[in-house]
């Protein structure tokens, strides 16, 4: 499993009712399952994922999360989980408002644009970097909008999102993913 899903996980309550969006083939949710919380839905785009979550037997339902959430109702989650997905929608910012709607709090992961190796890469030799976290060319990527830590805060703090986020320079710097709670 991700490390990152491991973080994600931690930051997470006993119990508590969890929905993840861009759930992938599952494997986060499996753990929360096994580990954190039985009550955990997921919605995803993929066809072939959405069957991967059910042959492990987890509740998902095939949807686009740009216009699917609407669906759930208000503070429907005590959780709702975005990893390494919002910088690749269309509408970001409506997907925020979401997730904030049906959630009393969000998870949010992204990779960093902001790290070290990304503005080395780009000084040195000129062209956008792959890394673990950001692994395809610029031409096949399904990143839309670039996105530091500090970005996001910033994002967040012109919309009075509350935050948890200390030592947001040193993270900028040296952190290759960022992961944030968020909340109204």
């Amino acid at each position: 499993m991700k490390k990152e899903f491991y973080s994600i996980a931690k930051l997470l309550e006993k119990n508590s009712k969890i929905l993840d969006v861009g759930c992938g083939t599952g494997e986060l949710m499996k753990y929360i399952t096994e580990n954190i919380s039985s009550d955990i839905r997921g919605i995803e785009l993929s066809k072939s994922n959405v069957q991967k979550c059910v042959e492990k037997g987890l509740t998902v339902i095939e949807g686009d999360a740009e216009k699917d959430l609407k669906q759930f109702p208000d503070s429907s989650f005590e959780f709702v989980i975005l990893s390494q997905t919002l910088q690749a929608f269309l509408d970001p910012e409506n997907v925020l408002n979401e997730l904030l709607r049906i959630g009393k709090k969000a998870v949010v992961s992204i990779p960093n644009f902001g790290h070290w190796k990304v503005r080395l890469h780009l000084l040195l030799k000129g062209t956008m970097p792959i890394t673990e976290n950001l692994p395809n060319e610029w031409y096949n990527t399904p990143n839309l909008h670039m996105c530091s830590i500090k970005d996001f805060e910033n994002y967040c703090k012109k919309r009075d999102i509350k935050i948890n986020l200390k030592n947001l320079k040193i993270k900028n710097f040296f952190s290759e993913l960022g992961i944030f709670v968020i909340e109204k």
